[in-house]
């Protein structure tokens, strides 16, 4: 089965998730995007949505959703997103599209969180996709020197600009034996808006797609 292919499959199996009266979350990539043309499927069922990024905004609203902040609806019922890697904890790297801060917040808003993945994407250990790190851009190369300490090797993701008008410094070569305790340090260092470790809040379901169909994970 081709990945996008596994990728559609997670996401039908998340429309599950959505009952009558949902307040909606949606994550942001190439997984969701798949959700997304699917969504009018359940619409009835959606009271609103709440999106987590610019681009998924655009694709919700031309999908003829109206689109609300957080302020707005307050908690969310199910937020459904995608992961760069995840490990069999359900804890996550997260933020290859640069949305990383606005999913976490949506993330811990949430009081069920179902991430949709293939199975490439399941990993003994968080690390081998490179972990974005959103930053301050007054602050650039101070984190950068700080996570240097570290012995690994920030690279900034040159002519990208968040959503929230920051930059994001990708991180090489990190192996994540501690996710917990990783994302708190480097939450730590000044500059640092977020960073993509999704551990002290992670998935409460996985939907993991694969040639055999979708396994579900729970934590």
């Amino acid at each position: 089965m081709e990945a996008t292919e596994k990728k559609r499959s997670a996401a039908r199996a998340a429309l599950e998730f959505i009952e009558p009266g949902t307040v909606l979350g949606v994550g942001t990539g190439s997984t969701v995007n798949l959700l997304i043309d699917m969504l009018p499927e359940v619409r009835d069922f959606i009271d609103s949505v709440v999106s987590s990024s610019k681009a998924t905004t655009a694709i919700l609203e031309d999908q003829g959703f109206e689109v609300k902040t957080l302020n707005e609806t307050g908690e969310i019922d199910v937020y459904i997103d995608g992961a760069d890697e995840c490990n069999k904890r359900l804890q996550l790297i997260k933020g290859g599209g640069g949305a990383l801060t606005r999913e976490k917040v949506l993330a811990t808003a949430a009081r069920r969180f179902i991430c949709i993945v293939d199975d490439s994407k399941l990993v003994g250990r968080l690390g081998t996709f490179p972990l974005p790190i959103e930053v301050l851009p007054m602050a650039n190369d101070l984190v950068s020197r700080q996570l240097m300490k570290m012995r690994v090797h920030p690279i900034w993701r040159e002519g990208f600009v968040t959503d929230n008008g920051n930059h994001i410094l990708d991180v090489h070569d990190l192996q994540v034996a501690n996710p917990v305790e990783m994302e708190a340090r480097i939450n730590k260092i000044p500059g640092v808006v977020t960073v993509g470790i999704f551990a002290d809040r992670g998935a409460d379901i996985l939907l993991i797609a694969s040639d055999d169909g979708v396994r579900e994970m729970r934590a």
